[in-house]
């Protein structure tokens, strides 16, 4: 068995990037002259992904205007939000565009390198409902952390100063009827509404990986990016 499918959530407007990126949706952030999200797909072609999803909203059209319905081989269908759904109301409109039994799900605006297979074959083996990509790091306070029972999601800790911690890198296999049966508004935070309120059932599990990671969010690492992703994607 093997994820075929992938959730980009690519309707972010970049607000803190405004500074450094012209009016356009976060996701089309080029690094070194190339749209951000354009190393996303093609990191998903490499792990064998064959359908994206892309959960967009703020100026959709620029997005599709570049990858079309199909991008690099791949199949690319959007969840296009017509008012914002919150992380929560995008990821439940994009499930409905999938098929597949467990759905790969990322931020549009961050990158975690990880191998997909060895993510799915941790997912299966714990019969999980939602399994998340941890990245150990250090110093860190932009970041809230996860705490960690035996791989067992156990609490989702705020932010604040930690010298040593996991984050959710904000990549996630999720069972594709996920929200079946929960009384769930429209409009909701999937973190909020969702992780922070079922972490207590024990149904999480968290796969860590020394990969690079990078959120460019804001300008800082937005920067860092223009000189990360030369060694990365030579």
């Amino acid at each position: 068995m093997k994820i075929q499918e992938a959730i980009i959530l690519a309707g972010g407007q970049g607000t803190r990037l405004k500074s450094v990126v012209a009016d356009i949706p976060k996701p089309l952030a080029p690094i070194n002259n190339i749209p951000f999200l354009t190393y996303l797909i093609c990191f998903l072609k490499q792990q064998d992904i064959k359908h994206i999803v892309l959960s967009v909203g703020y100026r959709w059209e620029m997005i599709k205007e570049i990858y079309g319905d199909s991008y690099e081989g791949l199949k690319i269908s959007y969840a296009i939000e017509q008012m914002p759904l919150g992380t929560g109301g995008g990821i439940a409109l994009s499930l409905e565009k999938t098929y597949e039994k467990d759905i790969l799900i990322l931020n549009g605006d961050s990158f975690i390198d990880f191998e997909l297979k060895k993510f799915y074959e941790f997912h299966k083996a714990n019969n999980s409902t939602l399994s998340f990509v941890l990245k150990d790091m250090k110093d860190f306070e932009r970041y809230g952390s996860v705490d960690v029972k035996e791989d067992r999601i156990i609490a989702f800790c705020e932010k604040k100063l930690i010298k040593q911690g996991l984050i959710n890198a904000g990549v996630y296999i999720a069972k594709r009827d996920i929200f079946k049966g929960l009384n769930l508004p429209y409009k909701f935070s999937f973190e909020k509404d969702y992780l922070e309120q079922k972490v207590s059932e024990g149904l999480f599990f968290g796969y860590t990986t020394k990969g690079y990671f990078i959120d460019i969010g804001i300008p800082e690492d937005y920067n860092k990016a223009q000189i990360d992703f030369k060694d990365i994607w030579k």
